[in-house]
């Protein structure tokens, strides 16, 4: 037993060189990641540190909790890559966002262009709590107005974990999955863990990220892999190259 959890990859030793993050919250003062320019500056320089050459930032767009529009999103962005240039980080950056599936966000894709991961992969969130109503119905609706969900931690809604064939309905909906990387050492708990396993094991994850809000996420970059084969893992990360863009 001693040797099994001793042989165990830390995180961070599993992401390449120029591996593409695409779920972060860096944008500063726009939602629950990075507070201030400073924040940004050093969280970038850190998974910069961990083998991060590209960044997509996906702030969240939450009717009434976090109204971000497009266009402050992206003015954010701009001013965030120019100072960031000043401190000689030059690593491509770009925004793009992660919606809640609510009303709105039907009321946003049926009038207005998405920010996009790229092309027509979108970012897309369901509350922890309970999966929206019209869940399938919005995922109709998306993909009919020419988008690709990716649906952001799968693993982290609780209410699909005893009923694992909600998953897979997920799937033949036509979702994409993105793995949060620290579900796989345990920061959100064993029963988290335990299904991002049972996820990787069955070949339903299509992407990663690194869902970045502050420090104590960086530092567990620092904590072994629970895994038991890494493997999966490994082929989802390398699928992150997908989005690279320069």
């Amino acid at each position: 037993m001693f040797s099994f959890f001793k042989n165990k990859p830390v995180l961070k030793d599993l992401i390449p060189d120029h591996h593409i993050d695409i779920h972060s919250h860096l944008l500063p003062g726009i939602d629950d990641g990075a507070r201030t320019f400073e924040d940004t500056l050093r969280l970038t320089r850190a998974l910069e540190g961990h083998g991060v050459t590209q960044f997509i930032t996906t702030p969240h767009i939450i009717q009434q909790v976090w109204d971000n529009t497009h266009e402050g999103i992206q003015s954010n962005a701009t001013t965030t890559v120019a100072e960031l240039k000043k401190q000689a980080i030059t690593a491509p950056f770009k925004a793009a966002a992660e919606y809640l599936m609510d009303d709105q966000f039907v009321c946003l894709f049926q009038s207005h262009d998405l920010l996009t991961l790229k092309d027509n992969y979108v970012l897309v969130e369901m509350s922890y709590i309970n999966a929206p109503i019209q869940l399938y119905s919005i995922l109709f609706d998306l993909q009919v107005a020419g988008y690709i969900p990716v649906l952001a931690h799968p693993e982290r809604y609780l209410f699909y974990h005893n009923n694992f064939n909600e998953y897979l309905k997920l799937k033949r909906a036509g979702c994409l999955f993105q793995l949060n990387l620290l579900s796989v050492v345990g920061y959100y708990g064993a029963e988290i863990t335990k299904i991002a396993e049972q996820l990787l094991q069955k070949g339903m994850y299509n992407y990663v990220g690194s869902d970045v809000h502050h420090d104590n996420h960086i530092a567990a970059f620092d904590q072994k892999v629970k895994l038991k084969d890494v493997v999966p893992l490994k082929e989802a990360i390398a699928n992150n190259q997908f989005f690279k863009w320069e």
